[in-house]
């Protein structure tokens, strides 16, 4: 299942080589409430093998958008099962800063006396 994520890069780890074949690394990214800042969401999420480059040269505080996968797994150790779920990062992209937003509203142009054009008198008047 594919998804994609749109938040602040806050924290990001280095590579963990887990074995001879297999490495990680995994980040976070905050994602703005639009409510209430206090409600942010802080995702972490993990690339894995060639992957663990993507985040290398994005920088702290960076916007970024992040294309992801839901995976889960299955765990049995000793009678005990337990289960994972982990979002693993394939592309990431940087943002580009928000332009500000043209204003919907309509503007009223403002006169001056001066700009209105005066009425010359005329005695021809058909009334």
């Amino acid at each position: 299942m594919s998804y994609e994520i749109t938040g602040k890069l806050i924290y990001k780890e280095d590579i963990q080589q887990i074995n001879d074949r297999f490495q990680k690394r995994e980040f976070v990214i905050e994602v703005e409430n639009e409510r209430n800042s206090q409600w942010n969401n802080f995702i972490k999420i993990q690339l894995i093998q060639d992957r663990c480059e993507l985040i290398e040269n994005i920088q702290l505080q960076e916007n970024i958008k992040v294309y992801f996968d839901l995976r889960g797994r299955k765990w049995e150790n000793q009678g005990q099962t337990a289960y994972f779920t982990n979002l693993e990062g394939w592309r990431i992209e940087r943002m580009q800063p928000q332009q500000e937003q043209p204003s919907h509203a309509v503007q009223i142009p403002e006169y001056r006396v001066e700009d209105i054009p005066q009425q010359q008198e005329q005695d021809d008047l058909p009334f």
